[in-house]
């Protein structure tokens, strides 16, 4: 069995492999290992997204932790950047968030959150994985035992942060994807308390359609829904699609057109630069960050620190390089001025914000970025090993860095998730570009095939 903690906590088909008998065992261990040295006073915070599983889930995981004599403070339906902000506010020991993100409806997850807000090291993560079955875990009785108490006003604490952040958006309409997640209710609220006409879809409280064609993942119901009401409305009309625990936010500027993580990334970082508030005059991104963006931001004097993929390595970076604001293509914003993890709804207010502010356009925000033409490729193998062990597959990527020259860029890394390795290149010429992938991809395939070890492109 492979390691139980993901890039992103514990996840899996619930009731399956994620099964009210595991969570139970994770609250256990979770709240052993990760308030070990924080007073029995402090509670536990534990939030959830609309998934028809996350109460069967919730239920198992508060047991868990109040088998330990931990006490609970549930607080239902929240965005999971809510539960990271509402446990600092309280001075909890730790926040739980139940939900598996963009996954599929049967999916589902449980992360944890430190008492400072920040997800835990992989180090706390494999402690705790050690310690499921461990029969010296607390398991208190009488007035000992811990108990679980429901406050689902402390959401407002979170929704207090966002209207803070946020300028006037009077004049500016708002299409709001909730994705029938976690910021079903919470979005669409905050930017009509800061004064936006808000037109909301897919905004209710129905885990059965959570992710399904709609939010993040799925943008053609918000640029189809903007653009109706661009027909329809006077001032300018914008959208936000959330996932379906609201950790990130994608955008539909009035034209339409989609806009990346790279664009919100930019449009952001220049605004602090301006202001004067962009530590280090410096964006941390992913290795996967166009390299468009990377020139954008140099034009305004802004370094692109690159970090390996997955925002919680982006945090890493921001965090052991003292500095603010970075992120990936997929939306996953972190500013840690305002909370400790991505947060969707927090991006938007940003964005939304300083589109008023500057009284021109999302669209026109977003020109200065060029986005490379960027082609992925992906090759199935049993070994990654090939990627070290081939001269020929080390020649093959020395050269088509050298006829990129500094006119683009190759990426070729193992998957950490999947049985892949993936080619990506990015330059000006598209045709160029795709041929050069799969000219690589090729060779890697065959080295991979003489190896025994290959099987077919993805």
């Amino acid at each position: 069995m492979g390691r139980l903690f993901g890039t992103d906590g514990v996840r899996g088909v619930a009731n399956a492999d994620l099964t009210p008998e595991l969570a139970f065992a994770i609250g256990r261990a979770g709240a052993a290992v990760v308030t070990r040295n924080v007073s029995f006073d402090r509670p536990i915070v534990v939030g959830r997204d609309t998934r028809v599983s996350g109460s069967m889930l919730e239920a198992a995981i508060v047991a868990g932790i109040t088998s330990t004599g931990r006490d609970v403070v549930g607080i239902g339906v929240v965005p999971t950047p809510g539960v990271a902000a509402i446990t600092t506010a309280l001075r909890a020991a730790a926040g739980v968030m139940i939900s598996a993100s963009h996954n599929p409806v049967e999916d589902n997850g449980i992360k944890f959150f430190g008492a400072d807000g920040f997800k835990l090291s992989d180090t706390v993560e494999d402690e705790i994985e050690a310690r499921l079955a461990d029969p010296d875990l607390p398991r208190p009785t009488h007035l000992r035992v811990g108990r679980a108490a429901l406050r689902p006003e402390l959401v407002d604490t979170y929704f207090a942060t966002l209207i803070e952040a946020g300028a006037d958006l009077h004049g500016l309409t708002i299409v709001v994807d909730a994705a029938f997640g976690a910021a079903y209710a919470v979005g669409p609220r905050a930017f009509e308390q800061l004064g936006a006409h808000v037109v909301a879809i897919n905004a209710e409280d129905d885990g059965t359609r959570i992710n399904v064609q709609c939010g993040a993942t799925h943008l053609e119901m918000l640029a189809q829904t903007v653009k109706r009401e661009a027909l329809r409305r006077a001032g300018p009309v914008v959208g936000v699609a959330f996932d379906g625990d609201a950790d990130r936010a994608l955008f539909v500027d009035e034209s339409g057109a989609a806009l990346s993580g790279d664009h919100t990334m930019l449009i952001i970082a220049r605004d602090l630069k301006r202001r004067d508030a962009l530590i280090g005059a410096t964006v941390v991104g992913t290795v996967m960050s166009n390299v468009g963006l990377e020139r954008a931001l140099a034009r305004e004097g802004i370094t692109l620190a690159r970090a390996p993929v997955g925002d919680r390595y982006v945090l890493e970076a921001l965090r052991s390089g003292g500095l603010r604001f970075g992120g990936e293509q997929s939306g996953h914003i972190i500013d840690l001025v305002h909370n400790t993890t991505g947060d969707g709804p927090m991006t938007a207010v940003m964005l939304f914000s300083i589109v008023a502010r500057s009284g021109t356009t999302l669209h026109a925000l977003a020109a200065d970025l060029t986005v490379y033409p960027q082609v992925l490729v992906n090759v199935r193998v049993e070994r990654k090993a090939v990627l070290e062990s081939s001269l020929r597959v080390r020649a093959a990527i020395l050269d088509a860095e050298r006829q990129l020259g500094n006119a683009g860029r190759i990426l070729v890394r193992a998957s950490g998730t999947e049985p892949l390795i993936r080619v990506m290149i990015e330059g000006s010429d598209n045709v160029f570009v795709a041929a050069l992938a799969d000219s690589v991809a090729r060779i890697i395939r065959e080295e991979a095939l003489a190896d025994g070890t290959a099987g077919v492109p993805e």
